[in-house]
């Protein structure tokens, strides 16, 4: 494969990602938005592209959001690297959603830092889900130790 079918190929493969792809370079802006991102978050990649992270990152969340980003530039690596993690993002709307993240720091050819990768993935349904069992189970247990502690139920 010539290295531009090979780059036109990787262009193709980020565009059609089911999940949302997003690269920003060292400065925090937004370089590359697919399709999905555009889906997940309400911006189209033209108002996307130029913006900073920001745009997509909750008030309360933004401190320690640019201090993991310098932290993993100036490292070159990141402690999430292979993981997936629940956090929470920001729609165009301002609506505040459950994403699932995974990070990678991207060096150019020369090894120097040129930025940060993010695949991200909405699971607000399924973390409410989740959220509302964990909550029923907490219920049932005291339910359970309150049954318990009165004598009613076997031992």
């Amino acid at each position: 494969m010539t290295t531009e079918a090979t780059e036109a190929l990787a262009g193709l493969l980020v565009e059609q990602a089911p999940d949302a792809v997003i690269f920003a370079g060292t400065d925090g802006v937004i370089q590359t938005w697919n399709a999905a991102a555009a889906a997940m978050f309400g911006f189209s990649e033209a108002e996307a592209i130029g913006q900073n992270l920001d745009i997509i990152v909750p008030d309360q969340f933004r401190e320690a959001h640019w201090k993991g980003y310098d932290r993993a530039l100036e490292a070159g690596d990141t402690k999430y690297r292979g993981q997936s993690l629940p956090t929470r993002a920001q729609k165009a709307s301002g609506e505040a959603f459950y994403v699932e993240l995974s990070f990678a720091i991207v060096h150019g050819r020369d090894g120097a830092v040129i930025g940060a990768l993010a695949h991200a993935r909405d699971i607000n349904d399924r973390f409410e889900r989740d959220r509302a069992s964990r909550r029923r189970l907490r219920e049932m247990e005291e339910e359970l130790k309150a049954l318990k502690g009165d004598g009613s139920a076997p031992r």
